[in-house]
């Protein structure tokens, strides 16, 4: 066991290791390559009885841990999102865990609590979002999500629900393309997946208003009470952008609440350039976007930001006697805001990104990932047989194999299957898929956030290899 009094020497090889680490991460295969159950066999089974040294842990980091870890901060990772971290954010996690601050409320640690209150003001004038929004943290879109969705459910009811329980008739809208955190949420809110109604999209993978307007439509003649809609700017599968502003008319015109998932590509507000995105906002009930996935701030960080925090405060607003202050009232006690009654100190790590990029410097890297997107798909177009079934988009494209008289969809499927295995097989790549009007396609996302040209063009190599291979054996 440590004593705090030697934490500078006992950190020492921990400091060595992170650095190493960070300096060496290309020379690790970006995707763990252990089997299933490799790590825990190489577990005791047992927990030690007597104290182990540090030196005998860091050892077993390195020979156990360490192969069984996908490095999410590889500048060869372009699967799903990137969960992207930073040296400030890193720097700034180590004081949160030194501190070991639960920050429920204002009195359990009054600078947490107000540093998160500017920084959700910082990113939300720095995006264009209107101000009379008022933002929290929480530790993903899905929660953040969640408590829209629960929110959304007591305004349609009246505040009723929490006391009484859910009715049965309540309806939410999304399209086909959402994030599975929707319908998860439904299930977990008392709603039930089966009242989520997913609208059909457009050849774009957008929403189609149309379609809502319609479903509303029906849903209010069969009885049915419609209670929220989520519009995504950047959808998961493929970073399409919902048409916010006829949504929100729609909504507006049914008192529907509205929520925003720009998880994602909410980043992308902070170019002004990309603003667009958002026409209606001014109309929409919540909004979520995740600075852990292309902000260069570790995981976990979600902001959400809502147009009347006293509706989202009397949802979940509890009060036993341990935990009334005299403060009550005067500030913001963020466990009223969530889920969660324990809640980590993460404004601490924007705080340290924001101010050690500057707006300029974020700004700078994200251009520099959509300019290096840019150059990717247009030598990548140049490679026989590649094709790409949508326009690139911010930092994402997503392209498939045709190989000639090939055109069943089983076949084609499994030509880019086994195209992405070969990829992902070099122990250099990591990318996922998804499927495009039933078609498998190959998804890219360049976000990491030290990741450079010659990386890409490492990619490109490999990518264009894997093509050629997969055409040859068909």
């Amino acid at each position: 066991m440590l004593n705090p009094k030697d934490f500078k020497k006992e950190a020492g090889p921990v400091v060595d290791w992170i650095d190493s680490y960070m300096k060496n991460i290309k020379s690790l295969p970006v995707k763990s390559k252990v089997s299933p159950g490799d790590i825990y066999k190489a577990i005791p089974p047992e927990a030690p009885m007597h104290s182990e040294s540090m030196e005998q842990i860091m050892e077993d980091l390195d020979s156990i841990i360490l192969p069984g870890m996908t490095h999410w901060q590889h500048p060869g990772f372009h699967a799903y999102f990137p969960a992207n971290s930073s040296v400030e954010s890193v720097l700034a996690e180590s004081l949160t865990s030194a501190m070991g601050a639960q920050c429920m409320i204002w009195e359990t640690s009054p600078a947490a609590a107000e540093l998160e209150q500017r920084m959700m003001e910082w990113l939300r004038d720095a995006m264009g979002i209107p101000g009379n929004f008022e933002g929290v943290i929480q530790d993903s879109a899905s929660s953040a999500s969640l408590v829209s969705l629960i929110t959304a459910r007591e305004v349609a009811t009246g505040f009723r629900s929490n006391e009484e329980g859910v009715p049965p008739n309540l309806r939410v809208y999304c399209s086909s393309e959402t994030h599975s955190s929707i319908e998860k949420g439904m299930g977990v809110c008392g709603m039930g997946r089966k009242n989520l109604v997913k609208i059909r999209v457009d050849k774009q993978m957008r929403m189609d208003p149309e379609e809502l307007e319609k479903r509303i439509s029906e849903d209010l003649a069969a009885g049915l009470n419609p209670c929220a809609v989520v519009a995504a700017i950047g959808t998961t599968g493929t970073v399409a952008v919902d048409p916010l502003e006829k949504i929100a008319a729609i909504c507006k015109k049914h008192k529907i609440w509205l929520h925003v998932d720009a998880a994602f590509a909410g980043t992308a507000l902070l170019l002004p350039e990309y603003r667009w995105m958002i026409k209606g906002i001014e109309q929409a009930d919540s909004f979520v976007f995740n600075p852990h996935k292309w902000m260069f701030t570790n995981f976990d960080c979600s902001v959400y930001l809502v147009k009347d925090a006293g509706l989202l405060i009397k949802t979940f607003e509890i009060l036993p006697e341990y935990l009334k202050t005299k403060t009550r009232g005067l500030v913001n006690d963020y466990r009223d805001w969530g889920v969660p009654l324990g809640r980590r100190f993460r404004a601490l790590k924007l705080w340290f990104v924001i101010r050690s990029f500057g707006l300029d410097g974020i700004r700078e890297k994200l251009r520099k990932h959509i300019a290096l997107n840019k150059h990717f798909t247009e030598v990548l177009s140049q490679v026989e047989g590649i094709r790409f079934p949508l326009e690139p988009f911010l930092n994402f494209s997503c392209f498939r194999l045709q190989a000639k008289g090939m055109a069943y969809p089983d076949e084609l499927n499994r030509l880019n299957e086994a195209f992405l295995e070969r990829i992902n097989s070099s122990g250099e790549l990591f990318l996922t898929h998804t499927k495009i009007d039933g078609l498998y396609t190959l998804r890219m996302i360049i976000g990491q956030t030290y990741v450079e040209e010659e990386d890409v063009e490492r990619t490109l190599e490999i990518i264009t290899d894997a093509a050629e291979q997969s055409i040859k054996k068909g």
